[in-house]
This record gives C-alpha cells, sequence and structure tokens, in this order.
C-alpha cells in the first residue's frame, strides 16, 4: 500500500489554502493559481479528498476564493479545502500559530468571542478574544428573537460579555462548502431555505432550483455579514453557487486500510459523485412516509465496504466494515427528541443511526425535519460549559426553559422550535473535527459517547472503536 504522494510543487497551493495568504516564506507559491482536482490532504486518519465535478482543477481564483468584502475574508476564510471545505480547530490553531492571529478569518466581527470591549492589541489578547474559534471552530452568529416570538429572554448569562437578550450571540461551526447537493435545508437552523428569511424551503418538487436559490441567498449574507461588505452582484452569487455545487469530498485513504476505493470497497469522492449526487432527491428514504415516490425506507444507509465484511487480511477494513454494518443494524430506542417523538406522538421509536441519517451513502437527512436530541442542553452529557446559557420564558404558559443554542426557534419564533437543529452530510467527517453544531464533541468517540448515553444504546468498546473507523472512512 502507498499513501498518496505529495510533491512540493503541488502542496504549496495547499498550503496556501490551508494557511491563507500569511505564509512561511520558504513555501509561499509565487502564484497559486489553482489545486489539482482529487488533491490529497490528510488529516490524523488518513487523507480527504475533493473531486470537481467537471473533472478540471480547482480554480483558485474565482469568487469563492477573493475577497468581497471590507475585512479581508473570502468563502475560503471559513470554508477551506484541506478543513474539508470548513474549519477545523487544529487548523484554527496552525493558522493563529502562523499568522499570530492575523489572518482575516480572526476578525471582531463574527471571529472573536464577543464584538465589543475585547482587545485584540497583542498576542495574547488576540488568542484570548478568538479563544472560541481556536479551540472549538467556533464563528458568533448573532441573530434577533424574532418580532413574533412565543418566548421572552428574560435572562442571558454569556461569560464573554454579548448578553443583549434582544440580539442573542450563539457559537456555531460553519458548515461545509461540498457535497452541497445532499442538502434539504442550509445552515444549522435553516435559516437559509426559511420564508421568514425571505428564502425556500427546500422540497422535491422545487429542487435543485430552490437550493441554488438559498445557496446564493447564503453567499450574499455571508458577504454583507461575515466580509462585511455590500451585496454582491448576481452574476457573482451564481459563480459561488456553480462552483460549490461541483464539489464532492470523502476520505479517500485511510492509514491503517489503505485506498478506501480499493479491494472492491466504493469510498472516496469520486464514486460519491458519481453514484450518489445523481439519484439523490428530497425526501429519498425517508422512515417516516416522505420519500415522494413511495419506496419504502431501508435502514442500509451505507454499502460502500461491504466488500471488507470479514476481510481477513486487514483488521482495520475488517472494522470499517463492521462499524458500518452497526451504523445500519444496531436498534436505537428514540426518545425525547424534539420534532420527532412529540410531532409523532410516540413516546418511544424503534430506529437505528439510518433514522435521522438516511440519505444513501450520504448520511444526511433528506426531508428538512430538525431536531433536538440534548446537544444543546445545559445538562448535556458533552461540555458545554464554555458556551453562554439563555432563559427563555413562554409567554403563555410561562414555562421556564434554559439552552445553549436556542436554534431553529431564533428563526420561527415557535416555543416548540428551541433547540432545534438540522443534521450534517456525514461524507468527509475526519477532517472537519471538532463536532456537532457547538463544537461540543472533539472527537468522533465523543460522538459516539454522547449517543450512547443520551440513548441508552449499549455500545461495546469493541462496537464503539468499529463505529469509529467506519465514520472516519466517510
Amino acid at each position: 500500500m502507498k499513501i498518496p504522494f505529495l510533491n512540493l510543487h503541488n502542496v504549496r497551493p495547499a498550503l496556501a489554502i490551508l494557511f491563507g495568504t500569511c505564509l512561511i516564506p520558504a513555501f509561499a507559491p509565487a502564484a497559486a493559481q489553482s489545486l489539482p482536482n482529487l488533491f490529497p490532504f490528510p488529516n490524523q486518519t488518513g487523507v480527504s479528498e475533493t473531486y470537481n465535478a467537471n473533472g478540471a482543477a480547482i480554480d483558485l481564483t474565482g469568487p469563492f476564493f477573493q475577497s468581497l468584502g471590507t475585512n479581508g475574508r473570502s468563502c475560503s476564510s471559513c470554508h477551506r479545502p484541506s478543513q474539508g471545505w470548513t474549519i477545523s480547530a487544529a487548523g484554527m490553531q496552525a493558522l493563529f500559530a502562523m499568522t499570530q492571529g492575523l489572518d482575516p478569518v480572526f476578525r471582531p466581527v463574527d471571529g472573536s468571542n464577543c464584538d465589543h470591549n475585547i482587545d485584540t492589541s497583542t498576542l495574547a489578547a488576540r488568542r484570548q478574544a478568538y479563544s472560541l474559534l481556536i479551540n472549538r471552530g467556533l464563528i458568533r452568529i448573532a441573530l434577533a428573537v424574532p418580532a413574533n416570538a412565543e418566548f421572552t429572554v428574560v435572562n442571558v448569562a454569556n461569560p464573554y460579555g454579548c448578553s443583549d437578550p434582544f440580539t442573542l450571540s450563539m457559537y456555531r461551526r460553519p458548515l461545509p462548502a461540498t457535497n452541497l447537493r445532499f442538502l434539504s435545508a442550509v445552515m444549522w437552523d435553516a435559516r437559509e431555505s426559511s420564508p421568514q428569511t425571505g428564502t425556500q424551503k427546500i422540497t422535491y418538487s422545487t429542487n435543485p432550483a430552490d437550493l441554488q436559490a438559498d445557496l446564493a441567498h447564503q453567499a450574499l449574507d455571508a458577504t454583507t455579514g461575515h466580509a462585511q461588505g455590500a451585496a454582491l452582484s448576481v452574476e457573482l452569487q451564481r459563480e459561488i453557487v456553480n462552483f460549490e455545487m461541483r464539489l464532492a469530498t470523502a476520505q479517500a485513504y485511510d492509514y491503517l486500510a489503505g485506498s478506501l476505493s480499493g479491494h472492491g470497497a466504493t469510498g472516496g469522492p469520486k464514486t460519491l459523485a458519481q453514484q450518489t449526487i445523481p439519484t439523490f432527491f428530497v425526501g429519498i428514504n425517508d422512515p417516516l412516509g416522505g420519500n415522494p415516490l413511495g419506496t419504502p425506507f431501508t435502514p442500509v444507509i451505507f454499502n460502500l465496504y461491504d466488500a471488507w465484511t470479514n476481510n481477513p487480511s486487514s483488521s482495520r477494513r475488517a472494522s470499517i466494515a463492521r462499524g458500518q454494518a452497526l451504523f445500519n443494524s444496531k436498534p436505537i430506542n428514540i426518545t425525547g427528541v424534539a420534532g420527532l417523538n412529540d410531532d409523532l406522538n410516540m413516546a418511544s421509536i424503534s430506529g437505528t443511526c439510518g433514522t435521522c441519517h438516511d440519505a444513501p451513502n450520504a448520511g444526511d437527512h433528506s426531508l428538512p425535519v430538525p431536531l433536538n436530541i440534548g446537544v444543546s442542553d445545559v445538562n448535556s452529557a458533552l461540555d458545554v460549559s464554555y458556551l453562554p446559557v439563555f432563559t427563555l420564558q413562554n409567554k403563555t404558559t410561562l414555562e421556564i426553559v434554559t439552552t445553549t443554542d436556542p436554534a431553529r426557534a431564533m428563526i420561527t419564533g415557535l416555543w416548540k422550535d428551541i433547540g432545534k437543529v438540522k443534521g450534517p452530510v456525514l461524507r468527509g467527517l475526519a477532517a472537519r473535527a471538532p463536532y456537532f453544531h457547538n463544537g461540543s464533541a472533539t472527537t468522533l468517540e465523543d460522538v459516539l459517547d454522547f449517543y450512547n448515553t443520551r440513548f441508552n444504546i449499549g455500545l461495546t468498546a469493541q462496537e464503539k472503536a468499529d463505529l469509529v473507523a467506519f465514520l472516519e472512512s466517510l
């Protein structure tokens, strides 16, 4: 087995994207114009690659990579090819160290823990001001409480100072700007796919035009907000969306298992683009009757590594195959999930991982159904002590709820939407730690521990190891 070869000529443009414009002089490319298609980016467990559907090299001079605002940022500031087209905590730590916290991603508008009463004059001050971005890969999202909200914000306990009860500061991971064809909602809280914001709900009958329109609106909002720029022209919005829609990203090589498209397997980004993306549609394989074609649900979500089942030649390949089987079949007694148990009036639902990650070989939720599984709860099994705590009161019942992120409720104003977020596409996970919308799971082991505790699944140590191996191979 050979690990994909990286020569210095090819590494130079990759470093430009990984670290931005402030590079160690010895590695600074004279003019990085493109990134070779399927360029390998190493991560902790292997190598991820991005496949450009038109077969060409990835153009690094297009509007996605241009500074279109006033603070030096581009789309790629928070959506870096080397980090799964998002940002990782490890990547931000390296970037902060290399640039002394002066790269455009480190800007007080939303990169700092708060946007007022902060000090960024020294290296130590910047490290403190941008601690959530550095340590958790979190961007500050400030949203006004909807005028028609069914709740009031009675208290905000924000350790970083942004305690306005009318415009709430929440901290979220940027979602990847790749594998977008699988999306049934744009953004964690679906705010770019919501009539409340002037965007469209994504449906079977209107897709993919609705997705493209929502992504264009998202590019516009990102430029005027994150980049502090003027409104993008329609043409620039179209160019950015067309660029994003061509990209498919996945883990392509595992240091222990070898090529993830070898030995009969069908992992990697090229097969993802060529097989899954053309066949995906909104509602595909929905477990609750939402498939517009009426096709019955199958819990067999992934079949990438069927050929590796009981593979005696590689313990890692066998572990990945076992993990895939567990993902497809391990029973989960789903209880207390807002958006699922309450909407169906079922206290308990017998499911699997595929109940909420139903899109075949992608793992996204094929319908726009935001859920609250408890990741934002103040008593989460994960450490959320670094997040603010919001105390909300129902205007009618006077019920009190505390949460670290009201999530979807900040868009709809609905009490029942507190804490609800969409699930992400699972491909390319290894490149983009930490996990969940608030970065509360540092590793994939933490993710599994959360689910194991939350739903009392009863995973053994071997099952956890196999599931992690599988998730790392996506």
